[in-house]
């Protein structure tokens, strides 16, 4: 299978070296710099140092030549870029021929005239003829780099895509489920990362174990009733993109969103903690658009609200967590 991956950060290098071992895989950087030290030497020092590449798979640099003949002559194209870029390459590869996937999770940031999208919603405004899905699932993209076992999500309303992504990812090391709610599992990755700089702010504050348990669990709800109310299925958010996701970007160190959290709980500002990370953390980007779509639906959200007003600055760490805990009683589903 011939493959094309728009994006060279952490998670497209990880999974564009994993499908080398079996398929034809071209991994497409944005910087001819980058592009060149990764090819010459095997290794993307940048977001994955010290992982070998797999031998098979070609580093390219991006060109406006480069992309209408990559996109006209592979059979799946994946944009691994952040959600900030996805409209953009869904723009290029609007007349691609090939199956199309996205890999970033997250809700774009609010455009004139609408709200922040998802990747299914943008794509239908700028690419709709696109066959188009999302792979998405509990990845740290290290561990794939690394050949640890995985298990992902490909999902799409088309069978077609489904099949594709399953045929292209699914190995020895990784695992790859289908499935049709693709609303769903875009809900699931986007809220996760909000979640999860609550849980981070939990632990670095020193709450223990039982609180971030409690708000996990009562994450996945605020989770669920959002997605159901953007037409998702319940038991998607049992699935490896809801439960899945969440409990690891939660509770794993790797995690950025965790620890932009970590950072809040120890005094450091908001653009501290972004500046540390080195990379994206999308629950920052995405936490004021899921608190805001939340509120048009008429959802609640309390936990994802906290998180806004903490990273707006309106309320101190230990204030975000007196509002949660003095709430009235409720019953639990």
């Amino acid at each position: 299978m011939k493959i094309a991956i728009f994006g060279a950060g952490a998670w497209g290098t990880a999974l564009a070296s994993a499908a080398a071992a079996r398929h034809d895989v071209t991994l497409v950087a944005r910087d001819a710099q980058q592009a060149q030290a990764m090819q010459s030497s095997r290794e993307n020092q940048r977001y994955l140092a010290g992982v070998a590449l797999a031998p098979q798979l070609n580093v390219v640099a991006q060109s406006t030549a480069l992309m209408p003949e990559l996109a006209g002559s592979c059979e799946l194209a994946v944009i691994a870029t952040p959600m900030a870029g996805l409209r953009q390459k869904l723009i290029e590869l609007q007349d691609c021929p090939a199956t199309v996937a996205w890999l970033c999770k997250g809700f774009e940031l609010p455009q004139q005239g609408h709200d922040g999208l998802l990747g299914h919603e943008i794509r239908a405004q700028v690419a709709p003829r696109l066959q188009a899905g999302v792979l998405s699932g509990p990845s740290f993209a290290l561990e794939v780099a690394r050949g640890q076992p995985t298990a992902l999500v490909a999902a799409s309303s088309e069978r077609a895509v489904r099949e594709a992504l399953v045929r292209a990812f699914h190995g020895a090391n990784v695992r790859v489920y289908a499935n049709d709610d693709l609303v769903g599992v875009e809900v699931g990755g986007a809220v996760k990362n909000v979640l999860a700089i609550a849980t981070g702010l939990c632990d670095g504050l020193g709450l223990g174990l039982n609180a971030r348990a409690a708000l996990i669990t009562r994450g996945l709800a605020e989770m669920t009733r959002l997605g159901i109310a953007l037409g998702a299925r319940a038991e998607t958010f049992m699935g490896l993109s809801g439960l899945g996701d969440l409990v690891l970007t939660a509770t794993g160190d790797l995690s950025r969103n965790r620890q932009v959290g970590l950072a809040l709980a120890k005094g450091q500002t908001l653009d501290q903690a972004v500046a540390s990370l080195g990379h994206v953390a999308e629950g920052v980007n995405s936490a004021r658009t899921v608190v805001a779509r939340a509120l048009a639906l008429g959802v609640d959200m309390p936990i994802a609200s906290g998180v806004v007003a903490l990273l707006d600055g309106a309320v101190t760490p230990a204030q975000a967590l007196a509002a949660l805990m003095g709430r009235g009683p409720a019953a639990e589903a």
